[in-house]
């Protein structure tokens, strides 16, 4: 911009890391106000107000029939915005209508309904699975366990910034020690080939990777399930992401591209497994590692 401020969404994006909300709200957040943009025809959003949320929300609920807690989401995403990025009174805001959400019974599965679903699950979703429903932990609580968190001679579990960012100890499962042990140890063995390759670093919350420059080779700040594939945090602060979609390619392409190609990009090729990450909203595809800096792109052949 001519004045030097950043744009809408870098300024929006500031805002929430600010109060320290998840990636997943400042990825929603961002989406809600690019579409909401896009449905005015881009205009400013300083330049629109309760009519035009409300015309928003309705096309949501009759075009596009979304339920009603993805309206009261749209509905946060863009009072956020206007309240904490434009810095705009909302002398409208009680007028705006909230959908209401319907009240309704949950599902849920007997135990035998259970042993029979987890039986069908194989490899380490199978273990993911047990973990979830043995231990109670929350569905992205398991992608984020770290193996200092793991306790085996307590049978314990201590969840690091849950939801509403507090800790949390929970109990872990018996029948998941042996199992869990065994996969740790596939997994140290995958850091170890990082290190080799001078990789294998994770990130680290906050400003610890600078109070701490070699944490994040530690094993301890490791994931328990990492992904396949490397890749780079989604922030931009650290080297970690969890899974990252992909698309199947053939396994040449990965060599034709030229440059260094990842250590796991290699396992691939030898094991002739027909795989390449792929970020489907830039439309390129990325050559990412586990636990690089920097992200190798090239345009979608």
């Amino acid at each position: 911009m001519d004045d030097g401020k950043p744009k809408l969404l870098d300024q929006l994006r500031q805002q929430i890391r600010v109060r320290n909300y998840s990636i997943r709200t400042e990825t929603v957040y961002a989406e809600w106000a690019k579409r909401y943009i896009r449905f005015h025809l881009y205009r400013h959003p300083a330049e629109m107000g309760a009519a035009e949320i409300e015309a928003f929300l309705t096309h949501l609920a009759v075009k596009r029939d979304v339920s009603a807690s993805t309206q009261n989401q749209a509905l946060a995403a863009l009072l956020f915005l206007y309240k904490e990025v434009l810095k705009l009174d909302l002398p409208w805001l009680q007028g705006v209508v909230r959908a209401k959400k319907p009240k309704r019974l949950p599902v849920v599965l007997s135990q035998d309904e259970v042993a029979l679903l987890l039986e069908r699950i194989q490899g380490v979703q199978r273990l993911v699975a047990n973990l979830l429903y043995g231990s109670g932990l929350r569905l992205l609580e398991a992608p984020r366990l770290r193996a200092k968190d793991v306790d085996f001679a307590r049978r314990e579990i201590l969840v690091r910034d849950g939801k509403g960012q507090k800790d949390r100890v929970t109990m872990l499962p018996t029948r998941v020690v042996e199992p869990l042990q065994a996969h740790l140890e596939m997994v140290r063995r995958l850091h170890r080939e990082d290190l080799v390759d001078g990789l294998g670093e994770a990130n680290l919350p906050f400003a610890l990777a600078r109070k701490y420059p070699n944490a994040a080779r530690e094993w301890g700040w490791q994931f328990v399930f990492p992904s396949v594939n490397r890749s780079c945090d989604p922030r931009g602060q650290g080297i970690f992401a969890i899974t990252c979609m992909r698309r199947r390619s053939s396994a040449p392409f990965a060599r034709r591209r030229g440059g260094p190609v990842c250590s796991s990009m290699r396992r691939l090729i030898r094991y002739d497994i027909p795989s390449l990450p792929i970020c489907w909203r830039r439309g390129r595809i990325f050559a990412r590692c586990r636990s690089c800096w920097g992200t190798r792109t090239s345009k979608r052949p």
